[in-house]
């Protein structure tokens, strides 16, 4: 699809763990839009982001933030006062999303597989174990496999695990605790109502942490995944109804994990990116070229939805 030019921001940066990736995002972003005559204004998100919003008067605002404030809801009610049109998912779905204990009370119910597991205190990790070994320790409310420790029999973190240990309970009051399920990474994004493929993530590390999604050559990426046709379909069915039932805009990724000995049984979401990266190594544009759609084209797909749902709202763009 192309759009009339039009004045887009780019909104990145910001303080989260991940302004890095936001940064690299929100450059791409630019850079697409730039390259099919939009008019672009590049804000570094700090503590005058309202007022800079205020005085570049945007059609429509690009979220390319990455976690906290961007990605929870914040900036989101922020833009919303100001009657701004902006990409991603609005107010009520960011809490609920960027939140992993939320995202499950919300899609359990409705047969979404998703991993059992409970919320605790970190200072009792270090008295007993919450859960049988091994076992996954993550932040309630991160994104890109911040702070996620996989606590086993053989591990060094030791029984119960020290307090001297580095580790995500030094840095998080509460974690959610999840059986660990071994097995392969796939992830399926989603674009307006449209679940697009499976691809499988390979770290050479094993482990697909931070440091593998975004070092060039340390996670191979098969796209579409090498799985049978029932998984696939699966992802993408499980994944395009998260995106429904959490009231996703624009575009989502879905991440899972299967047990591959398990068949259908061993297959379950682990979290749903409310606003995926867009950097050239990120997974939502690199489906989307699969499928044939380049970098520019998906960037366009994401501002039309914004626009459209806008104006169905009865809102106009500033």
């Amino acid at each position: 699809m192309s759009l009339n030019a039009i004045h887009v921001a780019v909104l990145m940066g910001g303080w989260s763990s991940e302004r890095p990736v936001s940064l690299m995002s929100g450059e791409g972003v630019a850079k697409a839009l730039e390259s099919k005559g939009h008019k672009v204004t590049r804000i570094d998100m700090d503590r005058d982001v309202a007022l800079r919003l205020a005085e570049a008067k945007p059609d429509v605002v690009f979220n390319a933030l990455h976690g906290a404030p961007g990605e929870d809801g914040t900036v989101q009610g922020m833009m919303d006062l100001m009657g701004l049109t902006y990409t991603h998912s609005g107010l009520a779905t960011s809490v609920i999303a960027i939140d992993k204990e939320l995202t499950k009370q919300a899609l359990v119910p409705h047969g979404v597989p998703m991993p059992g597991g409970r919320v605790v205190r970190s200072a009792d990790i270090h008295v007993a174990d919450p859960l049988p070994r091994p076992y996954v320790l993550k932040p309630v409310n991160e994104g890109s496999s911040v702070g996620v420790a996989i606590v086993t029999e053989e591990g060094n973190y030791g029984n119960p695990i020290a307090k001297g240990v580095t580790g995500p309970w030094q840095e998080f009051d509460e974690l959610l605790a999840e059986p660990y399920i071994r097995g392969r990474e796939l992830t399926t994004a989603v674009i307006g109502d449209r679940a697009l493929l499976v691809t499988e993530l390979k770290p050479k590390s094993g482990f697909y942490d931070f440091d593998s999604k975004y070092t060039d050559g340390m996670t191979e990426h098969v796209c579409p995944a090498e799985i049978p046709d029932e998984i696939t379909q699966a992802c993408k069915d499980i994944a395009l109804r998260a995106h429904q039932l959490l009231g996703c805009k624009g575009t989502s990724r879905s991440d899972f994990r299967w047990d591959d000995t398990q068949g259908i049984e061993g297959l379950f979401l682990l979290e749903v990116n409310t606003q995926p990266g867009m950097t050239p190594l990120s997974l939502v544009p690199e489906q989307a070229r699969a499928c044939g759609m380049e970098y520019p084209e998906l960037v366009e797909a994401i501002i039309a939805e914004a626009l459209a749902d806008a104006k169905v709202r009865g809102a106009k763009p500033k």
